[in-house]
């Protein structure tokens, strides 16, 4: 596999925030969204090839359970699905972090998926796929990246056209500001005029270190 980045941090986003979690970042992407904050995984900087018992060995030196695959867009890389297997059958709690736009029904059922449906000012609206809502459970998480009042009545006319069965299945909603173009209390504003059933979430690691960090 082709690998960006093996690192050991605070996870930043989903409801899975503040917990201490181990990153696989695998190098590349098909999308070329105008908010991706890494760049350098899309691009391909600094990659390295490792076969997977080689990258569970790094997985192994972290005291930590946790585990997140995340990309540029992992599952671009079929090897993913089987990383993912062999982290499950290791007893690691395994979230996959993913732009949508790839099928998510070779992925192993325990796998947590955090699935984005791509806004308008992405540049990516029109790449969801529609078939991975039937692959979308209770423990998974659908995330929208809005950067202005166009993106959350996009978001919001989503879910109330496709999620109803995502919500009453108990699968979380996520809205993210981009934190360069929208103000979170701006839009926590509108969250609670509209009575929206979201979860507001900023990304807490750019909270803690400063943005250009990789961490």
């Amino acid at each position: 596999m082709q690998i960006s980045e093996i690192f050991f941090s605070i996870q930043g986003e989903s409801s899975y925030a503040g917990l201490p979690c181990i990153f696989i970042r695998l190098y590349g992407c098909n999308l070329d969204c105008r908010w991706c904050d890494t760049e350098y995984a899309r691009r391909g900087d600094e990659t390295r090839q490792m076969d997977t018992s080689e990258i569970l060995g790094e997985v192994a030196r972290y005291p930590c359970a946790l585990v997140e695959i995340t990309g540029g867009e992992p599952l671009i890389q079929e090897e993913s699905f089987t990383l993912t297997k062999r982290l499950l059958e290791l007893d690691y709690k395994v979230l996959i972090e993913t732009n949508g736009s790839v099928p998510l029904a070779p992925l192993d059922e325990k796998a947590i998926k955090i699935v984005d449906v791509k806004c308008p000012s992405s540049g990516e609206a029109a790449s969801f796929l529609m078939e991975n809502l039937a692959h979308i459970g209770p423990s998974d998480e659908i995330k929208f990246v809005i950067a202005d009042r166009g993106d959350y009545d996009f978001g919001k006319t989503f879910i109330e056209t496709h999620l109803a069965g995502a919500k009453s299945s108990g699968a979380g909603i996520l809205f993210s500001p981009v934190s360069t173009a929208l103000d979170a209390r701006e839009l926590a504003a509108w969250i609670l005029k509209d009575g929206l059933n979201v979860r507001l979430q900023t990304q807490l690691h750019k909270e803690i270190w400063d943005a250009n960090e990789r961490m």
